[in-house]
């Protein structure tokens, strides 16, 4: 599978680029960003960014991640990706630097993933999670078409103790 770039009203989500990484270091290396996502590090340094742009073309390669940039006016505001692409299935991630909260950006490139997701890529079954402690992207989520499905308590990488989070799932037609 090869990135193809999707468009909105507003936005392009493109494959991400070696020089996406000064950026993506800022948007996701703040607190308040990366606080919210279990997979990325605090502090996030020297050389990671680009370190995880260079996996996503294994996993485009292997058709098990879907990951693109968010771009508003060719400046990078964020991330989103299907993961864990199988049987029809993806868990749906992603962030927006927090100079950009507020805009509907994520809104947007949510919308526009689902329907790629399931017209492009054949995909049943969207899942997606948050925090507890991040309403926003419940409401991100609800706008987009998902449906909430449960709550539980997970152990967060980043913390010593479990934290709560709320689960959502989206079907094709």
């Amino acid at each position: 599978m090869h990135p193809p770039l999707l468009t909105t009203s507003r936005l392009i989500l493109r494959k991400f680029t070696s020089s996406d990484a000064q950026d993506v270091q800022e948007l996701v290396g703040d607190p308040a960003v990366s606080s919210n996502l279990s997979d990325v590090p605090y502090p996030y340094v020297d050389g990671m960014a680009e370190q995880w742009i260079a996996s996503h073309t294994p996993g485009w390669e292997s058709e098990t991640l879907a990951c693109f940039a968010i771009t508003y006016k060719q400046r990078l505001v964020g991330a989103i990706s299907l993961m864990d692409i199988k049987e029809r299935q993806a868990e749906l991630g992603y962030w927006i630097g927090k100079p950009y909260w507020g805009n509907g950006y994520c809104t947007e490139a949510v919308k526009k993933i689902v329907l790629f997701a399931f017209q492009s890529l054949c995909i049943k079954r969207l899942y997606a999670h948050h925090l507890s402690s991040n309403p926003q992207s419940g409401k991100v989520l609800l706008k987009s078409g998902f449906q909430y499905m449960a709550e539980g308590y997970v152990k967060w990488p980043k913390n010593v103790e479990l934290v709560k989070v709320v689960l959502y799932e989206c079907i094709s037609g």
